[in-house]
């Protein structure tokens, strides 16, 4: 490139991720060849290029930067392949001449908090010009999108060097009308940057004269290309704030490509621009055969005819609107029409997998990194677990040594902030020994890395410490007890004496039995997990054992007719977590699940504790066998006599009868407790009956269809149903008078093997 005198440096304006600005940047430095290249981008990033030319790099990629003392100030600068300044990037190390990045640098940026990739925050009241959109409206267009696509992505690269230049002239020269126009755009923040770019361009010029080329934003051509002194832009950098800043390249994904993921030079359609990018010819035949293969994956009958047909009427209509090219809205348009059979649903699966995508990129292993991320990459490596940025399920058996790795590593991952897998509900079963996660990886997870860093440089390490450091700071008992569960699931044991001290102190501090209460069962679940994966608990357990025996001194006391409705039904949901968790205390202790069972008696027996806590302890001592049917009669009698507040005796129904814990087949297979509820029922006065009735619509709706059903076919009957007739000590039909211990036995093993599959 030969330096001229009048035009100075090469400008090529281009709009940040557009395959036309791409091609055009490539068709205009091969025409140009200058002996420089510069890039919008922090300078920081200068010493990671080189990168950019190794096998194992593959966009999308950002560049990283953060705060070295805060590494969740952070910020991205995105690369596709499809990205004009990455393409610059490549040819000029394909054609060795220097690349430079020349934006303001990130040690300005991030010192300032600045908005995202750009490094520029706005002025608090200050407005973004949409230059596009007003290009696109001057043009007669409605929509910027289809604007940009007719002017340059379908045209952009299609003319010979001289013609691609002359566009980027043509360019350049709107964006210096619309500033003439409109000013900055609202946001001085640009005027600082395009003093820095300027001066980068000074230092340039001195080096190679005027042959060297700047890919930038197309806003911030004229800018660079105005005279200023170099007095006015040293006056608008002096004086910014600066921090220490660390960088380093990490994958990205097309779907934080989108504008929908809150990106602010965001594409609404990464998936279909890197398309535009790679195909050589017949971009729209192509496509369509994509979006063919993807529609016979989920079994929708779509043959070669149809694409065919797609292609014509995109051509077609691309014809009507005076389009160079279908553009997507026209591809789309066909797609739904020939092959969704004017379906939505098909459509959105492809907008979300081939218009959008999913595509990871990679980095090479030369990338700079904080050490946790190395010990990271290792263990993934390892284990087989691939960073993935669509979400997938993974089904671990705790009894294989792999996946007991697996599982601890995604525990101490989240227990360090960093969630790249959340652990969900099982489809193969629900015993102790399995665990389901759903992985998704996202570009955020590397900033959150870089965080937790501060607390060691392997995962197991830097997971210790933080839970020491939380356990250390935690004010609530239920943090304790939440993050002693964590430990155990994450296999921290170094970090459990720590996590046990505190717990110990908070639970002898708290008096709330409620609060007592909702700690318990987390700390149950703590055993079972430690059992599991083999950690030591013992100590564990004498702390849950002393949190039970103090729940069992303060629960009655807490349970008083003093309690509101929400407090009473708060407080029947702790007494069923209690018991749960006591079932599991009780292997180690027989005589806790006594006590309890003294606890449950006195609250079942007790006419100043609310209905709903009454009647649930008395069906919890029912389905212990630790209260006799006759009984059981007595306390529903007591409940719903004419004495007892209808609200309240509604109460004692759901707290014996809702839910999900059988109380439907109870009633059904008991015809004297079905006529008790009955019978108090129909006596209930009607405006009373107004006030219980979503109380008992409640209650009996949670039944399964066919216990409801059976229900009302025994009320309808009457008094004593199909077994009026039998004495009223009769088991219902088809039950024998007694349990039979040695059939009831001959299931055990069985509903063991169930429970630990």
């Amino acid at each position: 490139m030969s330096p001229s005198p009048t035009r100075g440096p090469l400008l090529l304006g281009v709009r940040h991720h557009g395959p036309g600005s791409a091609r055009a940047v490539r068709a205009a430095l091969e025409a140009a060849r200058p002996e420089a290249v510069l890039i919008e981008g922090p300078p920081e990033g200068d010493a990671l290029l080189p990168l950019a030319a190794e096998k194992g790099m593959r966009p999308p990629v950002a560049l990283l930067a953060h705060a070295a003392d805060d590494p969740g100030r952070a910020a991205f600068w995105p690369l596709a392949g499809f990205s004009p300044e990455w393409v610059a990037i490549r040819w000029a190390q394909e054609h060795e001449v220097p690349v430079r990045f020349i934006d303001l640098p990130a040690a300005h940026s991030l010192a300032t908090a600045a908005d995202g990739p750009d490094g520029a925050g706005a002025e608090p009241d200050a407005v973004r010009l949409d230059p596009l959109a007003v290009l696109a409206e001057t043009a007669g267009y409605d929509d910027p999108e289809r604007w940009w696509e007719d002017v340059v992505e379908h045209r952009g690269a299609r003319g010979t060097g001289e013609d691609v230049l002359g566009a980027f002239e043509a360019l350049g020269e709107a964006m210096g009308a619309l500033r003439e126009a409109y000013g900055d755009g609202g946001h001085r923040r640009d005027l600082v940057r395009e003093a820095y770019m300027r001066q980068r361009m000074r230092a340039a010029r001195r080096e190679f004269g005027d042959a060297y080329a700047v890919v930038c934003g197309a806003w911030h051509v004229p800018a660079l290309r105005a005279k200023a002194t170099v007095a006015a832009d040293k006056a608008l950098l002096s004086g910014l704030p600066k921090v220490k800043v660390e960088t380093t390249w990490v994958p990205w994904t097309h779907r934080r490509l989108a504008r929908a993921g809150g990106y602010g030079a965001g594409i609404t359609s990464p998936g279909w621009y890197a398309h535009l990018f790679t195909a050589a010819d017949r971009p729209v035949e192509r496509w369509l055969t994509k979006v063919a293969g993807l529609l016979r994956e989920e079994d929708r009958q779509v043959s070669s005819a149809h694409v065919i047909e797609a292609v014509r009427l995109a051509e077609t209509l691309a014809a009507m609107r005076g389009r160079p090219l279908p553009g997507l809205t026209e591809t789309l348009e066909a797609v739904r029409a020939v092959m969704c059979d004017g379906s939505d649903i098909p459509l959105a699966l492809i907008e979300d997998r081939l218009v959008v995508g999913d595509v990871l990129g990679e980095v090479p292993d030369g990338a700079p990194v904080v050490p946790l991320q190395r010990d990271l990459t290792r263990q993934q490596r390892t284990l087989r677990l691939k960073a993935e940025a669509q979400d997938r399920e993974l089904e671990l058996d705790l009894r294989k040594d792999t996946d007991t790795a697996k599982s601890l590593l995604l525990h101490r991952l989240r227990l360090l902030g960093i969630g790249w897998g959340t652990p969900v509900a099982s489809r193969a079963g629900t015993g102790t020994f399995r665990e389901t996660w759903r992985l998704r990886w996202e570009p955020e997870l590397s900033v959150r890395i870089a965080e937790a860093g501060i607390w060691g440089t392997t995962v197991l390490g830097a997971a210790t410490a933080k839970a020491e450091a939380d356990a250390a700071a935690a004010e609530e008992l239920g943090e304790v007890t939440a993050l002693a569960e964590q430990c155990l699931l994450a296999g921290l044991g170094q970090a459990l004496p720590a996590v046990l001290r505190a717990l110990a102190d908070r639970a002898a501090l708290d008096t709330d039995v409620a609060r007592l209460a909702k700690a318990l069962p987390a700390l149950a679940r703590s055993l079972r997990y430690g059992e599991v994966r083999g950690t030591d608990a013992t100590a564990l357990g004498a702390v849950a054992a002393g949190l039970a025996e103090r729940i069992c001194v303060a629960l009655p006391s807490a349970c008083t007719a003093g309690l509101d409705a929400d407090a009473a039904a708060e407080l029947r949901g702790h007494v069923d977590g209690v018991h749960g968790a006591i079932g599991l205390l009780a292997d180690a202790d027989e005589g806790l699940r006594d006590r309890w069972s003294a606890v449950l008696a006195v609250l079942a027996d007790r006419d100043t504790v609310p209905g709903v806590i009454r009647g649930r302890a008395a069906r919890l001592l029912l389905d212990d066998g630790r209260l006799p049917a006759e009984e059981t009669a007595r306390l529903m009698g007591l409940a719903l006599s004419p004495a007892s507040s209808p609200a309240d005796a509604a109460g004692w129904i759901e707290g014996f009868a809702g839910g999900s814990s059988g109380g439907g087949t109870l009633l059904v297979h008991d015809d004297r407790l079905l006529g008790l509820i009955d019978t108090w029922l129909v006596g209930v006065p009607e405006r009373a009956f107004t006030d219980v009735l979503p109380l008992l619509r409640r209650t009996f709706g949670a039944y399964e269809p066919g216990v409801k059903r059976t229900l009302g076919e025994l009320v309808r009957r009457g008094p004593g149903g199909a077994a009026a007739a039998a004495s009223a000590s009769a088991a219902p039909e088809g039950f024998a008078p007694e349990l039979d211990p040695e059939r009831a036995d001959a299931v055990v093993g069985l509903v063991r093997m169930l429970l630990a599959g």
